[in-house]
């Protein structure tokens, strides 16, 4: 069993290295990369107008907090309640409609 893992894993490293076949050797030159230049990029210029991201032209504001009663708010489920509604969800587990019998 061992020796067929290693020939295996051999067959597969040799297939490996000839899908990388299409570059022979590897060139002693360096390779230095160069970023490309663009002088314009950086250069100053004016200021354009301002433009507004609201998509009304109206705009209003407020200052000062609402109070809590504002909002409308759930009642707070007891505990117990909480427990004895899922208790019922799982007292009738879901049976399946087809029964599987192996022989």
């Amino acid at each position: 069993m061992k020796k067929a893992l290693f020939v295996l894993c051999l067959l597969s490293a040799t297939a490996a290295f000839a899908q990388y076949g299409g570059a022979s050797y590897i060139s002693s030159e360096p390779h230095i990369p160069q970023s490309p230049s663009h002088p314009a990029h950086a250069s100053y210029a004016p200021m354009s107008q301002e433009q507004t991201v609201l998509a009304t032209s109206s705009y209003s504001s407020a200052q000062g907090e609402r109070p809590a009663s504002d909002f409308p708010q759930q009642e707070a489920v007891s505990l117990g309640a909480a427990a004895r509604e899922l208790r019922n969800q799982h007292a009738q587990p879901k049976k399946s409609r087809v029964v599987w019998v192996n022989q």
